[in-house]
This record gives structure tokens, C-alpha cells and sequence, in this order.
């Protein structure tokens, strides 16, 4: 299971992460930053750029509460949508 070892933000809404088979990403986190969870890393360059990698799920996190799951960064899984019901 390929998982996140380290992020470094990068420039707009993009990060640099290195995963745990060596191999090394540059993401443009734009189409998984939506929702109001997302909106002050939005709002705000310095609070985007806390971005950390969680120890226990190897996600990428802020310390907000927002994370964005290694499967879905990836490519491996769709993000979750709101309901419109």
C-alpha cells in the first residue's frame, strides 16, 4: 500500500510529497479542496502551508481537522462528495 512519508507545500494550492516506494509527486491539491473544512486554507497561504503528513494514517493534514487521504491523492480512490439530499 503506497503511502505519504513527507509534503512540502509548494507553489498556489500544490505540494511536493516523497511516498513510501521512494518515488517523489508534485499534486495540485485544487480539485480536493472544497468544503468549509478546506475554506481557511483557502482564505489563508499560511494556513495552507501547515500542511503535515498524520503519523497514524499518513494523510496529508492541517491542523484545522482537514486531510486528504493518501488513496485519493493518488489516484487509487474518488474523494467523497457532499449529499445533496
Amino acid at each position: 500500500m503506497l503511502r505519504i512519508v513527507s509534503v512540502h507545500p509548494e507553489e498556489a494550492l500544490t505540494v511536493h510529497v516523497l511516498l513510501t516506494d521512494g518515488s517523489e509527486r508534485d499534486i495540485d491539491l485544487t480539485p480536493f479542496m472544497w468544503g468549509p473544512v478546506f475554506r481557511p486554507l483557502l482564505a489563508d497561504r499560511t494556513v495552507f502551508t501547515r500542511v503535515f503528513v498524520d503519523p497514524i494514517s499518513q494523510t496529508l493534514a492541517w491542523p484545522n481537522g482537514a486531510d486528504i487521504d493518501a488513496d485519493v491523492l493518488l489516484g487509487l480512490e474518488q474523494p467523497a462528495r457532499p449529499s445533496h439530499a
